[in-house]
């Protein structure tokens, strides 16, 4: 077996990404985000405060013209309280399963 053209050319395998298959055993890509803290040598975890990744809400958001990609037509629920009257089931029930099926998407 031998290894494609591309890989044959001079130099061109270290412009690859590399991944997890191109590496030895010890090697962890992970995921770049970086740590929050540090490891105690008794096995625990201190968070560092100025490590955390803080995100400032902008002001005027009243104003703003886009909205979270959220359906009119949800109702806030709460717990349980939606099912109240339904049974025993509750939300497992395959019959109300069906029936709101049948309210929020129409026939098929």
């Amino acid at each position: 077996m031998q290894p494609t053209q591309r890989l044959l050319m001079k130099g061109v395998f270290r412009k690859f990404r590399l991944t997890t298959k191109d590496a030895n055993k010890g090697f962890y890509k992970g995921t770049g985000t970086g740590s929050m803290g540090r490891h105690t040598k008794y096995g625990g975890y201190i968070v560092e405060f100025d490590k955390v990744r803080t995100y400032v809400v902008p002001k005027n958001l009243d104003e703003f013209k886009l909205s979270p990609f959220v359906t009119k037509k949800m109702s806030p629920t709460f717990g349980f309280g939606s099912y109240q009257g339904q049974g025993l089931a509750g939300p497992k029930s395959p019959e109300l399963y069906l029936s709101r099926w049948k309210a929020e998407n129409g026939f098929d």
